[in-house]
């Protein structure tokens, strides 16, 4: 028992800060990804007795992180259906800056664009601009083949730069 601790203090260690900024990327909020880190890592506490190695660690890690995000995204969409309330309201809520974030009005309207997408294409384009994840490291997180990374990584792209321009 004390190996898979001190294994997983580690992983704790290197990794807390790049979930965290690949978890905040796709929810927006700082509250909301301090809450899903948290979920991730127990998690990882939990399954890792099983974690065998036949993936690599950030694989696997990225894997569940993104599992995770998705999974409180579709929540989040649900929840905010039965309340009555607009999506991109919810869209708005979640890119709206908080006091750990200072930017100006282009990243903020960047945000904003990507809350708005799908979460999916969420998902494959701030893995790809943020993250500068290669499509066959995105495909081995997701489960989804390249070409189909590709297709959603350009539609998001034309959706983002439509969203951009129309908010000149």
């Amino acid at each position: 028992m004390q190996e898979t601790e001190k294994y997983f203090k580690e992983l704790v260690q290197k990794y807390s800060e790049p979930l965290y900024w690949h978890v905040r990327t796709m929810v927006g909020s700082h509250e909301d990804a301090d809450d899903l880190l948290q979920e991730i890592f127990v998690k990882v506490w939990k399954a890792l007795p099983g974690f065998r190695g036949d993936a690599d660690v950030f694989t696997w890690l990225w894997r569940i992180a993104t599992n995770e995000t998705l999974s409180h995204l579709r929540k989040a969409r649900v929840r905010a259906a039965l309340s009555f309330s607009r999506l991109d309201a919810e869209a708005e809520r979640v890119s709206d800056p908080d006091p750990y974030f200072d930017g100006n009005a282009a990243m903020l309207s960047l945000r904003k664009a990507i809350a708005a997408l799908p979460d999916k294409q969420r998902m494959v384009f701030t893995m790809r601009y943020y993250e500068d994840l290669s499509y066959e490291r995105i495909s081995e997180i997701t489960g989804t083949s390249v070409g189909a990374l590709k297709a959603s990584y350009h539609i998001a792209y034309e959706k983002v730069k439509q969203f951009l321009l129309d908010s000149d």
